[in-house]
């Protein structure tokens, strides 16, 4: 069974449904995300997404904005680009300093920093691309602290991905931010299903 590609208004619960099953929901999905998260350096996560994290983001918004209809074909125009396509991984990173003024500064240092996440295994290097319908560095060079990145993989390199004994190294090369991981077996494990 392949895995859902896209939200649509059918697939949400009406409010009031959510708001009793909310807890239960959130638990599900916060065992589901232990595995599609990963540090990379110290104040940055990388969070690999699919149809069950986009899922609860869109009815978490609706929760908690209470737009109704016109909100919810906004969010799912938000949201449905970042559920993988089969071809892809999908992530959210965020850069997380809880002090707004080493925040600022931190994020001063980071431009274009979109253009420096990468995926690594079996010899290959895939560059993360950047959502291009959004602000990922300011004109004044300040990355933003949330980005939005597509990892494009052809057949060949999703075979080589879901090859038994694959490591995979999860990393940034910006000057102001070098850091990589190794993705653990089950994280690894978790975004095969991303992939058909």
């Amino acid at each position: 069974m392949s895995a859902k590609r896209t939200l649509s208004a059918a697939d949400i619960l009406p409010e009031a449904q959510y708001a009793r099953e909310r807890r239960e929901h959130r638990r599900r999905l916060t065992e589901l995300k232990r595995d599609r998260r990963i540090e990379v350096g110290p104040f940055c996560t990388f969070y690999f997404e699919n149809w069950d994290t986009m899922w609860l983001q869109v009815q978490e918004m609706l929760h908690i904005e209470r737009g109704g209809a016109a909100q919810l074909a906004d969010e799912l125009a938000a949201y449905n680009p970042m559920i993988p396509d089969g071809s892809e991984l999908s992530a959210t990173v965020m850069f997380e300093i809880e002090d707004p003024e080493r925040r600022h500064a931190m994020l001063m240092r980071l431009g274009g920093v979109e253009h420096k996440l990468f995926l690594s295994f079996a010899g290959e290097t895939v560059r993360g691309i950047p959502d291009a319908t959004r602000e990922n560095t300011s004109p004044e060079g300040k990355a933003s602290s949330v980005q939005f990145v597509k990892f494009p993989l052809p057949p060949a390199q999703r075979t080589k991905f879901r090859a038994p004994g694959t490591q995979v190294i999860v990393g940034i090369d910006h000057p102001n931010h070098g850091h990589m991981a190794v993705m653990p077996e089950a994280m690894r494990q978790a975004l095969i299903a991303d992939l058909d």
